[in-house]
């Protein structure tokens, strides 16, 4: 058998990915995995943890590049400012071309209660650590968590409206909309307890 050959990582993602959705998560196994790329399990595992990390190996990439956006952003930024830069730092995970892997993924994941959990799991880790790099800004805890969450929100809204069937606009393009969308109504939130007030 081919021992690390290259681009034994994305070749073994994308053999899971189909064998997934033939066959099902819970009927495929590693060394199926990596046999249907032609390489050992041993080879399978020194690239992946376990079979579900296959469909979560970029996280530490989404991860940087939130942080990355966060901590850009000039001292004196807002925190939804910040956030909004996060969020398109983010969105440079996401290219046109990965949408078709990216749809496919979700299909998995919803079939799969374990999956969805690790999924949501995921996001908890994004909002949390988005979280601790706006306090380490200097902003108050109930504030950058609240920035941290909605943003958080923000993404995970935009990335569904990413791969809906039919959808042809950016990861970017989606995620500025939607941005926009949470920007605008807290703003007549906003406008709505100023006039109460008054």
């Amino acid at each position: 058998m081919t021992r690390w050959a290259p681009g034994t990582p994305e070749r073994l993602q994308e053999a899971a990915l189909a064998l997934f959705a033939d066959r099902g998560y819970e009927q495929t196994t590693a060394a199926d995995i990596a046999r249907s790329v032609g390489v050992t399990e041993r080879t399978f595992f020194r690239h992946f943890s376990d079979k579900r990390e296959v469909l979560f190996e970029g996280q530490r990439q989404l991860t940087e590049a939130f942080v990355s956006g966060a901590t850009s952003a000039p001292a004196d930024t807002p925190p939804l400012e910040i956030v909004a830069g996060a969020l398109r730092a983010a969105a440079a995970v996401f290219p046109d071309g990965r949408r078709p892997y990216a749809r496919a993924r979700q299909a998995v994941i919803e079939r799969n209660p374990a999956l969805q959990e690790r999924e949501l799991h995921k996001l908890a880790g994004l909002a949390a650590t988005l979280t601790e790099s706006l306090r380490a800004r200097g902003v108050a805890p109930l504030t950058a968590a609240l920035a941290a969450r909605s943003g958080i929100t923000v993404f995970g809204l935009a990335f569904t409206q990413w791969i809906a069937e039919g959808e042809e606009r950016s990861f970017e393009a989606v995620t500025e909309h939607t941005l926009t969308e949470l920007l605008t109504l807290t703003a007549g939130a906003a406008g709505a307890a100023r006039r109460d007030e008054g």
